[in-house]
């Protein structure tokens, strides 16, 4: 194989969360994040505060010319804002200005800010009549061109706050692999949805993708077994944030094109429950690709294997140093 590009926006032995963290307090854990990961920190996502700060919620804050109500169901969309909707906002703009405070004497080189990629929060998000966004293409491609919208607004305000700082937008779809595989329920569970084609799911990623423009650096995160890598690299992800437990010898072919292409690879290898081995899944990933060892420091970064909103405050803190542990150690004997 031909070895991967340096263009990466990090350096050898970097290390950093996937987004999600305990408690309710932004300012404390924005606080704990900056200290744990000095190379890559990200904003942090509490969805310990509620239904406005899950998954959904906190993406829906960012949607531009669409409002939302929680209904029994979860998020949906209705004609007009909803008190649900304005707290989702009111929570992301905390979070920023907490963050714009414990960053203001020194500022990271880069940052990762996290969001629902359009397909899965098609999957989670509700038409007003109850069916889910999934169902209705018209609908998923109005909440992409929202969402591209938004997204631009956001990083734009976050590059605001924190001159200096080059932006790693992340969209998460772990539900991708079951869109693609038409395993959505509908509402009435007794069903599925129908999948979209390749081309459409690559196209609405990717008009996600490009609103955030050039200087803003992406990646997309799946945390399901068997990503599409390909998809996600054809759409334009700069980057793949992977479970490496979860990868299988059937996903090496696109993971090597990817790297060859000069992709780089965040990996999930430090349980967020429990300490035990981490290491191993990347090396043996790196050794299957057959790529220069000495390259793969500076081509993986390291990650908790998912969110760690489930775990214990003192656990999620650990889990961050581990990853910081393992990127090092990578660094310094990457076989």
């Amino acid at each position: 194989m031909t070895e991967p590009s340096s263009s990466l926006p990090w350096g050898p032995g970097t290390a950093t969360g996937v987004g999600s963290m305990p408690g309710t307090d932004p300012v404390e854990t924005v606080r704990c994040v900056l200290d744990e990961l000095p190379d890559l920190p990200f904003l942090p996502e509490l969805p310990a505060r509620g239904a406005h700060a899950d998954i959904a919620g906190r993406s829906t804050a960012l949607l531009a010319g669409l409002t939302v109500d929680v209904q029994p169901g979860g998020w949906r969309l209705t004609p007009r804002s909803s008190r649900s909707g304005q707290r989702a906002r009111d929570d992301l703009s905390r979070d920023l200005d907490a963050l714009e405070e414990q960053a203001a004497e020194s500022a990271p080189p880069l940052l990762k800010v996290a969001c629902a990629g359009p397909w899965t929060l098609a999957a989670l998000l509700e038409l007003p009549r109850g069916e889910k966004v999934l169902s209705d293409h018209g609908a998923v491609r109005d909440l992409a061109a929202s969402l591209a919208e938004g997204l631009a607004l956001h990083v734009a305000d976050v590059a605001r706050r924190l001159p200096g700082t080059t932006v790693l937008l992340q969209l998460d779809e772990p539900s991708l692999p079951a869109v693609l595989a038409a395993r959505v329920k509908t509402a009435s569970g007794v069903a599925t949805l129908r999948a979209p084609q390749a081309q459409v799911a690559r196209a609405h990623l990717a008009t996600v993708l490009a609103a955030v423009g050039d200087r803003t650096r992406t990646v997309v995160h799946c945390c399901a077994p068997h990503p599409p890598v390909t998809l996600l690299r054809e759409a334009g992800a700069g980057s793949i944030s992977l479970d490496a437990t979860l990868l299988t010898l059937a996903d090496d072919d696109a993971l090597g094109t990817a790297v060859e292409a000069g992709a780089g690879l965040l990996l999930g290898c430090v349980p967020a429950a429990s300490t035990g081995q981490t290491l191993l899944p990347v090396r043996r990933l790196w050794a299957r690709l057959g790529l220069d060892p000495t390259l793969l420091a500076s081509t993986v970064v390291v990650t908790p294997t998912c969110g760690l909103a489930g775990v214990a405050p003192g656990r999620a803190r650990a889990a961050l140093a581990q990853c910081v542990s393992a990127a090092r150690a990578l660094a310094d004997d990457p076989l």
